[in-house]
């Protein structure tokens, strides 16, 4: 399976870097290979993406997340497939560290010659550029998502605060 890893650094806080990349509707708007995303549920979401003539639709599932510091995905199709993790390290109060690993299976020659040059991590590099102007240029995020998610299940963001036992206090 081959692998790509880039790493880049963004001039703004660890939240906002990673407050903006959970925001995959807004992707297409700087990534040039996203041209669509729907949100099916919280761990589940559907991409379309193309490169030149080539186009993919895919889902994928979120299996972990922890905010302000990862993501983990694998697409849910069987061939070709793909996992990934997005990782997010504070480098100054005003600077992230952003890595994506990104692990692919692709059957076929044709595959095969593709990724020998390096055309995977030439886009993974491009998008990340594209990331880093986007959210750099406006300085903030625009919007959030901020819960955990453990083996594919949405973990709250806080905890419950406890029920009283009694129904209903008394009024009067």
């Amino acid at each position: 399976m081959p692998a790509v890893e880039e790493v880049i650094e963004i001039a703004v806080p660890v939240r906002t870097a990673y407050n903006q990349w959970t925001q995959f509707k807004s992707f297409p708007r700087f990534m040039s290979v996203v041209k669509r995303v729907e949100q099916i549920n919280p761990v589940v979401s559907h991409w379309v993406i193309g490169l030149g003539p080539m186009h993919r639709e895919f889902k994928a599932e979120i299996v972990e997340q922890q905010p302000d510091s990862h993501l983990v995905w694998q697409s849910l199709e069987r061939s070709p497939c793909h996992r990934g993790k997005v990782s997010f390290r504070s480098v100054a109060a005003d600077r992230t560290e952003l890595t994506v690993w990104i692990e692919t299976t692709r059957p076929g020659l044709a595959d095969t010659v593709t990724n020998a040059v390096g055309v995977t991590r030439r886009v993974v590099r491009a998008e990340l550029r594209n990331f880093k102007e986007y959210i750099e240029g406006v300085g903030e995020e625009s919007g959030a998502w901020r819960a955990s998610i453990h083996n594919g299940h949405v973990q709250p963001v806080e905890p419950e605060p406890p029920r009283s036992r009694v129904p209903r206090w008394p009024v009067g």
